[in-house]
């Protein structure tokens, strides 16, 4: 285990950054598609600039989506004002590209144990999963702690802070010793007024320390010192939004993961239907740190084109395992089934599809797509404990 002592950085986003506006108005579609038709394969891509919102999307589904509606739509519960992004007069530019029935192989309706060797990976795949006992949510400290700092300054605009653009950013620097978190070392929050408010920066600075940063950490068990650099708008009240800096879908995937603290695929995460299988490992990392196997675990799954099972598993516990990394790679093949198709029946993904009116999807766009406790994620489960100890 590493003996020394560092700091590490994670940041996060508030759901109406420009980028997780791409990334709610991609996985917004792809709800819609899911919830009418769970078989249906639905990619979908959005950028936005200053006025204007390019959305690509590839489908075959007979469902029938109104797309620039729900772009709309999504703009609209975002409340930017009219001069960051109107939802009423802002252009948006749709490319839809139906593929062909022939193309693919159908998707069964439902998955019987015989069917699942058909299913296969379509493209090569390079997984990664990692869990740790930094919080209870088995997520690292850093990001756990700029996600909520980040849902804090949301929160507050919709009540203590109304002047606030929905556009936010907030970083997190945590002091390791030893691998665990010893000290919170600084606490970044940039929170651009909204262009029509003119808060006295001092006034946004106060306001924010006391309704955003000292609430996120008042059941924490590490908080700030001291010593801690806390830093609100080191830039004054500079202006965010579409009308600053352009958004795109898929650009965020350290802030959808793990803040950088751990390896990621690098592919975008929202946009994706059902067959984007990524969430498999983390579902493998957090069950063998719940199983007390390690204090933190990686796992790597590689797919290849046509194959319907991983080509290779890797796990890497960082010196923190109970047993050999190599037991616990034997142990994640015999407790989880990872076939293509078993991973889309064991997690219900279908099911999942069509969960919350298939507005799930949207709500895991923002605030990262593992360690979440608020919503029901089959791949946060640790159901696995049993399997792997025995």
């Amino acid at each position: 285990m590493r003996d020394s002592r560092y700091v590490f950085t994670s940041e996060s986003v508030t759901s109406g950054h420009p980028d997780k506006l791409c990334d709610r108005m991609s996985d917004a579609i792809v709800g819609r598609h899911l919830a009418a038709e769970p078989t249906a394969r639905v990619a979908a891509e959005c950028a936005v600039s200053t006025g204007i919102v390019f959305v690509s999307v590839k489908l075959r589904s007979r469902a029938h989506v109104d797309i620039a509606t729900l772009v709309r739509d999504v703009i609209r519960r975002t409340r930017y004002s009219a001069s960051e992004l109107d939802a009423r007069t802002c252009t948006v530019v749709t490319s839809i590209h139906e593929l062909p029935d022939g193309r693919r192989p159908p998707v069964q309706t439902s998955l019987e144990d015989s069917d699942l060797d058909a299913i296969v990976a379509e493209d090569q795949a390079t997984v990664f999963g990692f869990a740790c006992t930094h919080t209870a949510a088995l997520a690292p400290l850093p990001i756990w702690l700029a996600h909520k700092i980040a849902r804090g300054l949301s929160a507050a605009r919709e009540r203590e802070l109304p002047y606030l653009s929905p556009d936010g950013k907030t970083q997190v620097a945590v002091e390791l010793r030893r691998e665990r978190p010893a000290r919170i070392f600084g606490v970044t929050v940039l929170a651009p007024p909204s262009p029509d408010a003119h808060p006295p920066i001092e006034r946004l600075r106060r306001d924010v320390h006391d309704h955003v940063i000292r609430t996120a950490f008042l059941d924490e068990e590490l908080k700030p010192d001291a010593n801690t650099r806390i830093t609100i708008n080191p830039e004054g009240t500079t202006n965010g939004g579409p009308a600053m800096h352009a958004g795109l879908t898929g650009r965020k995937a350290a802030v959808d993961t793990y803040g950088e603290f751990a390896r990621h695929s690098g592919s975008a995460l929202s946009g994706k239907d059902i067959g984007r299988i990524d969430r498999i490992g983390v579902y493998a990392a957090r069950n063998v740190v719940a199983a007390r196997l390690a204090e933190k675990c990686e796992v790597q799954l590689c797919y290849s084109i046509g194959m319907p099972r991983p080509v290779s598993v890797h796990v890497e516990t960082f010196g923190t395992g109970a047993i050999e990394d190599g037991e616990i790679e034997q142990r994640i093949e015999r407790a989880f089934d990872l076939r293509v198709g078993a991973i889309v029946k064991d997690l219900r993904l279908r099911e999942l599809a069509r969960a919350e009116r298939g507005e799930l999807f949207e709500k895991l766009a923002a605030y990262g797509h593992v360690g979440r406790q608020d919503l029901p994620l089959p791949w946060e489960r640790t159901d696995r404990i049993d399997a792997l100890r025995d």
